[in-house]
């Protein structure tokens, strides 16, 4: 089967996605983080992970907003570098 360019990026960081595992271990399944940088039909190309805020509110996790927000601005910060939109 022919799939269009595709890379999946695997990554973490154990000093915060632990505290995800502390409140609730089902978090386990969504970490590490991963990121998909895929090309569409039209040759864009795409960057796309999903959100800790996300994966905490799948998991019930309502007690690690810090680390949710740390987590965040370091995908955001990354995902800027990515791409180029620093």
């Amino acid at each position: 089967m022919e799939l269009r360019p595709t890379e999946l990026l695997i990554f973490g960081n154990p000093k915060m996605g632990t505290h995800f595992f502390t409140s609730n271990q089902t978090a386990g399944i969504d970490l590490p983080m991963k990121a998909l940088a895929w090309k569409d039909a039209d040759g864009q190309v795409w960057l796309t992970y999903n959100d800790p805020a996300y994966i905490a509110g799948r998991h019930g996790i309502k007690d690690r907003a810090e680390i949710v927000k740390k987590m965040t601005n370091a995908l955001n910060n990354f995902s800027n570098i990515a791409t180029g939109n620093q």
